[in-house]
């Protein structure tokens, strides 16, 4: 089994990183493998909603967001960081997910369906919870069980010394960690003993204006 942890911070090493690390440290003592994804410093253009992703089977911007989405069906768990500059997501990370969300969606890899993400996020102070709330938005779209800790998944701290400080965030972070590698091992044995995934519907969609 392999997570996904990917790094939406423009600093490889900061903060950010430093709560994943600790979040893949515990996954591998589980038995579980990870990797961390950088999505870099580059610019990263968000979504233009041209649908082109259907037709090329990857985003028309070909960045770190078709390097992901290349990956994705390797992997049975997700974790996605991001720091908190202005009470949401960096602006790349949010750039990066919707990308990345809706060409897997538009693409048909079905690579996210029902396997366990988590959002994990990095403040000097607050606006964590209002980030929180935002990722977690896109696994819920996507039939993607999220994986809860024992608190909200956030560490504190305008350097990585400074996370390595806060106590509480990095037992929230092994938590999370030790989570997800249950729900993955579950839902092996599950597969193993034959449990049948939920039946899934043609999705239909309503508009509201007639």
């Amino acid at each position: 089994m392999k997570v996904l942890l990917v790094n939406g911070s423009p600093n490889k090493e900061g903060c950010t990183y430093t709560a994943l690390s600790e979040v893949a440290k515990t996954l591998n003592s589980e038995g579980i493998e990870t990797e961390i994804f950088y999505i870099g410093k580059k610019p990263i253009a968000g979504c233009l909603g041209c649908q082109k992703c259907m037709e090329l089977g990857k985003c028309v911007f070909n960045d770190t967001v078709n390097e992901c989405l290349e990956k994705i069906d390797q992997f049975d768990g997700f974790v996605f960081g991001s720091p908190v500059y202005y009470a949401s997501a960096n602006g790349a990370m949010s750039a990066f997910m919707d990308r990345l969300f809706i060409s897997e969606l538009c693409t048909g890899k079905n690579a996210f369906y029902l396997k366990p993400a988590a959002a994990v996020v990095s403040a000097r102070r607050a606006g964590t919870t209002a980030t929180f709330d935002q990722l977690n938005k896109y696994f819920t779209m996507s039939q993607m069980p999220v994986v809860s800790s024992q608190y909200w998944n956030m560490v504190h701290g305008n350097t990585p010394d400074e996370v390595r400080q806060d106590i509480e965030g990095l037992q929230t972070m092994r938590t999370l960690a030790r989570n997800m590698a249950y729900l993955l091992k579950c839902k092996e044995a599950g597969a193993k003993m034959g449990v049948a995934l939920p039946e899934r519907e043609e999705q239909t969609e309503t508009n509201f204006i007639r």
